[in-house]
C-alpha cells in the first residue's frame, strides 16, 4: 500500500479511504472520502476528518448533493469520520468548490446551538 504524505492532503481532496473493520451502522467498504479538516490540522496531524460518498440512498437534510467524476451522489456529512492516515488509500480528485461551501456550512450549522 503507498504511503500518503501529509502536504498531499487538503481539505476539499477526495481520498479513497478504508473503512473495514466498521461496527453497526457506520459506513463500511473501501469509498471515496471528502477531506472536511482544515489545512492547519493536516499539515501536522496523522490523522483526517473525512466524510464519505455515497451513490446511494435518499436526500436528505444532512447529505449534500454532489458531482464526482461522472456519477451523482451525496457528501455524508450524518457520517463524519477521524482516520488515521493509513486507511487513505489514494488521491482521487477534488470537489467543487461551491459544493465543499455548502459542506462547511452545513457542518457549521450542525455544531452551532
Amino acid at each position: 500500500m503507498a504511503v500518503v504524505r501529509t502536504e498531499e492532503v487538503r481539505r476539499g481532496d477526495v481520498f479513497l479511504v478504508i473503512f473495514d473493520p466498521a461496527l453497526g451502522g457506520g459506513i463500511q467498504k473501501t469509498r471515496p472520502c471528502l477531506i472536511v479538516s482544515p489545512d492547519e490540522l493536516n499539515a501536522y496531524l496523522r490523522t483526517y476528518i473525512v466524510a464519505p460518498l455515497t451513490t446511494g440512498g435518499h436526500a436528505y437534510p444532512f447529505r449534500i448533493p454532489c458531482r464526482f467524476g461522472a456519477r451523482s451522489g451525496f457528501v455524508v456529512i450524518d457520517q463524519i469520520r477521524t482516520v488515521d492516515r493509513d486507511r487513505l488509500l489514494r488521491r482521487l480528485g477534488k470537489l467543487s468548490s461551491s459544493t465543499l461551501g455548502r459542506v462547511l456550512t452545513t457542518l457549521q450549522e450542525m455544531f452551532t446551538p
